[in-house]
């Protein structure tokens, strides 16, 4: 099964209120709304591409070691994955995807982070709850995810919704700014420029960890 069948496998449960989420059919105009206003908003088309060159980052994992960017590019191309954070179930489910084909990215000489607002405690349950093989890191008030055209702030309605929901993102991720990053993939040859890149409007589709294969392979043999 691809990984975007069981997003959408996921999210048809979520959506008939299924366990355990039991998600109220009100919220759901309401989160699509959201989502819709993002894809028109044109953000994701402007956000660091494929050829572009990637920002530096020096950011903490999960148990709070330093991990940057050009330390890992010194040993290979370098996988990023943002995702919203811990409590996003489709984020969990696509890191899980990910993990699942780590060894294929590390034989091709490749690093793996994930990248999410979170702070390192619930950083350190996403790797717990996913038993991820990969790091972490803690995008303190999302300034990688700026740096790479990707944060934005939640409109307020939907931060109504989020707060009935006790969808707490001030606490979960210590920013008060109730912002996020919107879901990308990125893959980062060593001379710091970008071989691929997915950018994710709609946090509902991910494109499966495979497609990245072809890129890797290419940047592997350009080594």
């Amino acid at each position: 099964m691809s990984l975007q069948d069981k997003l959408d496998a996921f999210r048809a449960d979520f959506k008939a209120g299924k366990p355990p989420f039991n998600a109220p059919p009100e919220i759901h105009p309401v989160m699509e709304r959201a989502t819709a206003e993002l894809i028109a908003s044109g953000q994701a088309g402007r956000a660091i591409k494929a050829g572009d060159r990637a920002p530096h980052f020096n950011l903490k994992d999960q148990d709070g070691n330093d991990v940057s960017s050009a330390a890992l590019l010194a040993k290979g191309p370098l996988v990023v994955t943002f995702y919203r954070g811990v409590w996003c179930p489709y984020c969990n489910i696509e890191l899980q995807a990910i993990n699942e084909v780590l060894p294929k990215i590390q034989a091709y000489g490749a690093n793996v982070v994930a990248i999410s607002p979170q702070s390192p405690v619930n950083s350190r349950k996403s790797v717990r709850t996913n038993e991820l093989g990969f790091p972490v890191l803690s995008d303190a008030n999302g300034q990688t995810g700026a740096d790479f055209g990707l944060r934005f702030a939640l409109p307020d309605y939907l931060v109504e919704l989020y707060k009935n929901l006790k969808n707490d993102l001030p606490a979960f991720n210590n920013d008060a700014s109730w912002t996020l990053p919107m879901p990308a993939r990125y893959v980062i040859g060593q001379d710091g420029i970008v071989l691929y890149s997915e950018v994710n409007p709609d946090y509902t589709r991910r494109p499966d960890p495979s497609d990245m294969f072809p890129v890797l392979e290419k940047a592997t043999a350009n080594v």
